[in-house]
Parts: structure tokens; C-alpha cells; sequence
């Protein structure tokens, strides 16, 4: 039986967590035996300047109060999803009430000259299986004057030692940051915004209606009225640039992608964020919706003002009923996409929603080069 209150991104080590490793052939006792290592380190008996997770916490902490409040994650190809896992605890721990640290996960590394002074970058390296080009770009970093955490795992076994050690480092940057890493307001708006299109589809049998502020070649571009004031252009890539002009120092762009996760949509839209990571200089995110939402989505709404958001969704070339409703999961999908949208756009922030269509591989092509054209 798993203990009630333990939140989603601090049950690693909890029943939740080591029930689905043991299924995998997890040795859990001898992985929870090596994890002790670090829990007694970071005990209340362990001083502050010996202890791990508070050492962690407090760089981490001191560094968002100076502005570099973008955590870059950069682990071995061995532990490569750990970033992930990383990405949701730090984004729903710590962005709230208008603070917070936001997580650059699956971000190419690039020479030092690509990043803002608004970066700290954690290099979580895998000693039984290191990555030279990686070791060579983080050195280069760090003789740029870019501030380097470097952690580094024995082997996979240590993974439990940094579950422990992250979450203790996060409560303790919350609360230098001053906030309460426990909690997650901003998740339960998107969930109100989500029921109502679907409440309505029960109802009628349809979405509320919707018009876009632009339509060309099959697709539609949407916001609300301040935005649209913002960026409201003749072309696709006018709107786009006037959009994306909105990015300054110590801002980030976060593409948000309601489409399907796979390899060839990761791929475009990976190339959409390092291009403007690569123009701007600004930190980039990239999340598949509804997935994100449990995740990143607290710290993009909740969070510091200081993202431009560019929503990515698509008609769906499948769809499944939901048992016992009336709507699909299709209509789920959209009616979570409407729901951020629009809270992003009631807490202020600067977002565009870019509708595909149906020809979802032309639509991201077209995308992908108005991007392209915006920024040149």
C-alpha cells in the first residue's frame, strides 16, 4: 500500500515508483540500499555545507534570485530520460505565483556564444559510460563563465541517489526562491478550462465554436484579442515575426505540440526550437500536449512571465470513442489544448496557436519554414 500524500514527481522511491522496477526485474532492495547512501547524507543530522541535496538546493536557489533561472539538464546518453523526470520535478515544484526555475530539457548543446547569462547548467554524467563530445562541450561551457553543476553516477545502480538528492535540492531552491514546492495550483486551472468545451460537446454533439485571426493554405492561426493586437500580420511568417520579436533577454520559448509523439514530429519541432534558440539566444522548451501538462505546463502558467508560447495543434488522422461519452479522444486532446490556451492567455502570457490541419507532415513543413523566414 503507497502512502496517499506522497506527490506524483516525489514517488520515485515510493511504492509507485519501485512496484513498476521491480516488474521490469528491478533489484529493488540492493536499489534501495545503494539510495540509503544518499538519504543519510542528506539527513537532518548532515550540516548544510556537507550535505548534498541542500548544497544542490541552495545554488540552484541563489542563482533563480539572480536571474539564472534556467536550469539546462545535460546527462550521458546512458540516463538520457532522466532529464525528463528532472523536468517535471523542478517545473511543478517551483513555478508558482509568478517564481520559479524552468527546466531546459533535450536541448542540443551548442557553443557557449548560443546561451543568455539567465542559464545554470546541471551535467549529470555517467562514469561507467561517458560521452566525449559532451565532456568537451561542457568544458567549454564552464571556460566561458558559465556556471556548471557536475554530478556525477558511478554507474545506473546510483539512480536512486539522485532521486532522493534532487527532490530535497528542490524543496530547498523552493524555499530560498520563496515558494512551496508541494503544491501545484496552476495544473487544476487547465483541468476547469478542459471540462467546459467538453461539458458543451455533451450537451450539443460539438466543441464551442472557434474563429481563427488567420487562415492560409489549410492553416489557422488563433489567439486572444491582446495578442492578436501583437501579432496580427498579412502573411504567416509576419504574424510569426512579429510573435516571436516578443523574445528578449532572460525570456524563453516553449514549443507546446498537441500532436503525436514520435520521431519524425520530435525531429521538426526540435528543429523550430534550436533555431530560435540559435537566433535569440534565449533558453528554448519542448513539450507534447496533453503530456506536458502534469509537468512543465505549472511552471508556464504559474511561473515567471517570461515565456512566448507557441501552441502547435493538428486534426487528428485517427480517433477512438471514449467509453460511455459521447466525445472521442480526439475531442479530450482538443478540448486540453483549448484549456491551455486559454489560461495561458488569462494569466498574460504571449502565445500563438498555430492549427495544422489535416496534412499534418505539410503543415509542420510550412511551419518550419515560416519559422525559418521569421527569424532570418
Amino acid at each position: 500500500m503507497g502512502v496517499p500524500s506522497i506527490g506524483g514527481r516525489y514517488s520515485a522511491l515510493s511504492n509507485f515508483g519501485m512496484v513498476p522496477g521491480a516488474i521490469m526485474g528491478l533489484n529493488v532492495s540492493k536499489f534501495l540500499k545503494i539510495t540509503e547512501e544518499m538519504v543519510t547524507a542528506c539527513g537532518a543530522s548532515s550540516a548544510a555545507d556537507v550535505n548534498p541535496g541542500v548544497i544542490l538546493g541552495t545554488i540552484l536557489g541563489v542563482a533563480a534570485n539572480h536571474g539564472r533561472d534556467k536550469l539546462t539538464i545535460v546527462t550521458s546518453p546512458g540516463i538520457f530520460d532522466l532529464g525528463a523526470w528532472l523536468e517535471q520535478l523542478i517545473a511543478e515544484s517551483t513555478g508558482k505565483i509568478g517564481k520559479g526555475i524552468i527546466p531546459v530539457d533535450r536541448e542540443r548543446l551548442a557553443k557557449p556564444a548560443a546561451y543568455g547569462n539567465d542559464r545554470v547548467f546541471a551535467y549529470l554524467r555517467l562514469a561507467s559510460k561517458p560521452n566525449k563530445a559532451q565532456d568537451a562541450a561542457v568544458a567549454a561551457l564552464e571556460k566561458a563563465g558559465h556556471p556548471v553543476v557536475r554530478i556525477t553516477l558511478p554507474n545506473v545502480a546510483t539512480l536512486g541517489q539522485e532521486f532522493f538528492r534532487w527532490e530535497i535540492a528542490t524543496a530547498v531552491a523552493g524555499s530560498i526562491i520563496g515558494i512551496n514546492a508541494f503544491n501545484q495550483p496552476d495544473v487544476e486551472a487547465s483541468k476547469i478550462e478542459t471540462k467546459k468545451p467538453t461539458t458543451q460537446y455533451e450537451a450539443t454533439g460539438s466543441l464551442p465554436p472557434e474563429v481563427p485571426f488567420f487562415e492560409d493554405k489549410g492553416i489557422k492561426l488563433f489567439a486572444d484579442e491582446k495578442n492578436v493586437a501583437a501579432v496580427h500580420g498579412p502573411k504567416l511568417a509576419d504574424v510569426l515575426t512579429a510573435h516571436l520579436s516578443r523574445l528578449g533577454a532572460g525570456d524563453y520559448f516553449a514549443v507546446l505540440g498537441y500532436i503525436p509523439m514520435n520521431a519524425a514530429n520530435e525531429k521538426a519541432l526540435q528543429g523550430i526550437r534550436h533555431a530560435l534558440r540559435d537566433k535569440k539566444k534565449v533558453a528554448t522548451v519542448l513539450g507534447f500536449g496533453p503530456r506536458f501538462l502534469h509537468s512543465t505546463g505549472q511552471a508556464y502558467k504559474g511561473g515567471p512571465n517570461s515565456g512566448v508560447f507557441l501552441q502547435i495543434t493538428c486534426d487528428d488522422a485517427k480517433d477512438l470513442p471514449v467509453p460511455g461519452q459521447k466525445y472521442t479522444f480526439g475531442i479530450v486532446k482538443a478540448a486540453q489544448a483549448r484549456g491551455d490556451f486559454a489560461v495561458l492567455s488569462e494569466r498574460g502570457r504571449r502565445a500563438l496557436r498555430v492549427h495544422l490541419g489535416k496534412n499534418l507532415k505539410s503543415g509542420l513543413a510550412a511551419l518550419a519554414k515560416a519559422v525559418q523566414k521569421a527569424i532570418a
